[in-house]
């Protein structure tokens, strides 16, 4: 009987020490035990061993810190400022490694602030420029004064219609006037004559120099303007009279201290403006002002208004001592009850009957002259609101009838206030007394000077 063969005994294998990194074979005193039919026939310290190709290197552990103090911290956390309190605190740290941002235009600051500490709205399209000052040359109504050469025109003056419309409407108060010199002048006796005779010549003072001076200083409480004054008002007269063609050294200008809009064109060479006219308007609209007022000059309204006023002026007064007799005889009539009254009717009725029967009914003239020199006065505020927008300044006087409305609106409000708040209305009486149109009036009459040219 066959046995089998013995089998080898086991050997412990040893356990492997650690192998160092970077070596690719194992020393054969490392090795397990072998059968020795399986061993090899040479040592293999004999033979010098190949490169082997070297193991993947493990990931390297990162090192550990030691305990102690921590880290610093990371450059964005924020540090307590070393700087004084009043110093802004110093930028992050990776700013000054940035490259320079291009200049940039830096947008004005919200809210706007205003210089004196207040804030004030930003500007924009809804903001409301401020209007330019009445000496600004950037106003809409500011004119060029220089003016090099100028023509004169032959005719310096002329009568229009509304001119002879005054004096053939003054009259019959001339007449009357001419009357009452003549009743006194025969209290007189030989010297009648001759103050008749001195007060129909008296007309030419109109003319006289001295006499205007007297009548603008005394009359229309006027005054020559200062230098400063007269250096603003000639350039601005100068470039009116260069327009309508007329010697501007004909005329003399005055200044009345009021704080109104208005001018007076008065005799023969007086034309005055106020204050508050001469100061607040621009250039523009203070020669629409003094172009108006040179047309009641140029028109002949002026001196046949005067000249109609002056010869008119004894009647006026007669006429009013009448008034004041006749007052005082009706309230003594008054005292012997209605019987007083009676008499006192017929016994005036009966010298007016016999004063209209003698003169051929002129005293009844003299009732409605009121009303005519009215109508007419207001035809010559339209004529030289024609002459001032005819030398282009119809847009100006457009605006300077507009501030004229606006201050009678004022005045009206203050005397509604002073009724109590009830609206002062203008009787028709008033409308028919009143020596210069409405505004409307003016405006639509300079509707065709407005238009723009075609």
């Amino acid at each position: 009987m066959t046995q089998p063969p013995p089998v080898p005994p086991e050997y412990p294998t040893p356990p492997a020490p650690h192998q160092p990194q970077g070596q690719g074979h194992v020393p054969p005193q490392y090795l397990p035990p072998q059968a020795p039919y399986l061993q090899a026939p040479y040592p293999q310290a004999s033979y010098p061993q190949p490169p082997y190709p070297q193991a993947p290197t493990q990931h390297p552990v990162p090192p550990q810190y030691p305990t102690g103090p921590q880290p610093p911290p990371h450059p964005s956390a924020a540090q307590p400022s070393r700087y004084p309190a009043a110093a802004p605190p110093p930028g992050h740290p990776t700013a000054a490694h940035q490259p320079p941002a291009a200049p940039t235009a830096a947008p004005p600051p919200y809210p706007y602030a205003h210089p004196h500490g207040s804030p004030a709205p930003p500007p924009g399209p809804s903001a409301a420029p401020a209007p330019p000052a009445p000496d600004d040359p950037a106003h809409p109504h500011h004119i060029s004064t220089d003016r090099g050469r100028v023509h004169i025109a032959g005719q310096q003056r002329r009568t229009d219609v509304t001119a002879l419309g005054n004096l053939l409407l003054h009259l019959p108060n001339f007449l009357c006037s001419l009357l009452v010199v003549t009743l006194l002048s025969l209290f007189l006796g030989g010297l009648g004559v001759v103050v008749v005779l001195a007060w129909l010549v008296s007309g030419a003072l109109v003319f006289h120099r001295p006499t205007e001076s007297a009548l603008a200083r005394h009359l229309l409480r006027l005054r020559y303007p200062t230098p400063q004054e007269r250096a603003k008002l000639e350039p601005v007269w100068r470039e009116v009279t260069a327009r309508a063609g007329v010697e501007g050294r004909n005329y003399e200008l005055w200044v009345e201290d009021s704080d109104a809009l208005n001018a007076v064109a008065a005799a023969g060479h007086i034309v005055g403006v106020t204050r508050f006219a001469m100061n607040q308007l621009p250039n523009g609209e203070l020669a629409a002002v003094l172009a108006h007022e040179l047309g009641h000059h140029v028109g002949g309204h002026a001196w046949s208004s005067l000249l109609g006023y002056w010869y008119a002026l004894p009647g006026r007064i007669a006429w009013r001592v009448l008034r004041a007799v006749t007052g005082f005889m009706f309230r003594m009539s008054r005292v012997f009850s209605c019987f007083g009254v009676l008499f006192f009717g017929l016994f005036v009725g009966g010298i007016a009957l016999a004063t209209v029967s003698t003169l051929y009914g002129l005293p009844l003239l003299i009732l409605a002259m009121p009303y005519a020199l009215a109508a007419v006065g207001r035809r010559a505020e339209l004529r030289a609101d024609q002459h001032a927008a005819a030398l282009g300044f119809a847009p100006m006087l457009a605006a300077v009838l507009e501030k004229l409305h606006w201050q009678e609106q004022q005045a009206a409000a203050l005397a509604a206030a002073a009724r109590g708040g009830a609206p002062v209305a203008e009787s028709p009486v008033g409308r028919l007394l009143s020596s210069h149109p409405d505004h409307h009036t003016r405006l639509h009459h300079l509707q065709p000077y407005l238009q723009p040219q075609r």
